[in-house]
């Protein structure tokens, strides 16, 4: 009997990682294209001003906005879209500040909306215990 040795092939023992690397693209872009697509809030054409910006935190910080009709909105407890009273501004920002007296504290202000709007919503969260309060600009 006449054997035909047979040759052995070896093991490949790589793995294809071009599929993955495929996947990975794809998940890329579609985070790069929808990441702004989430920004939410309201609407308001911010003042131009040449200023640092706020050191970083871990926090989220609360943001109120007053629009071009002098309407509340906070951003934090709520739908962010709706407008609120001052006394719901103020019972919010008090429950916030008493559970986290330290959280930074932003007002956005419509660069057509009247000054004095801008001012008494200040007013108001220092009256709730606000010790500092920042102005977002552009």
């Amino acid at each position: 009997m006449i054997r035909k040795e047979r040759k052995k092939r070896k093991l490949n023992s790589d793995i294809n990682v071009v599929p993955y690397i495929d996947v990975t693209l794809v998940l890329l872009v579609i985070f790069m294209v929808t990441a702004p697509m989430l920004t939410q809030g309201v609407n308001v054409e911010l003042p131009q001003a040449a200023a640092e910006p706020v050191d970083d935190q871990n926090e989220e910080p609360v943001i109120l906005t007053v629009d071009a009709e002098g309407a509340y909105y906070i951003n934090v407890g709520g739908d962010e879209k709706a407008p609120l009273s001052r006394d719901e501004v103020a019972d919010r920002v008090g429950k916030i500040l008493a559970s986290a007296p330290e959280k930074l504290l932003l007002v956005r202000g419509d660069k057509s909306v009247n000054y004095d709007q801008v001012v008494q919503l200040m007013v108001l969260l220092q009256q709730v215990g606000a010790t500092s309060v920042g102005l977002v600009t552009e």
